[in-house]
């Protein structure tokens, strides 16, 4: 069986992650990054700031900073 994590990120724009929070509940995944791009300002839009989700199918593929809700 395979596990599916999604995975969401907030990236400025050097690749550096500031906020990663990690579940294998789809509807929560959906939701966080809807308000991850609702958070993120003009101003690190403008420098190049992104929220992205994604999935993976390992723990050990989810950042080890990530908030990781089961």
């Amino acid at each position: 069986m395979t596990t599916t994590i999604w995975v969401n990120e907030q990236i400025d724009s050097s690749g550096i992650i500031h906020a990663c929070i990690a579940t294998c509940n789809e509807t929560h995944a959906k939701d966080c990054h809807e308000s991850f791009e609702e958070n993120l300002t003009d101003v690190q839009r403008a420098w190049g700031w992104v929220a992205r989700l994604r999935k993976v199918h390992s723990w050990d593929d989810v950042p080890v900073n990530a908030l990781k809700l089961n």
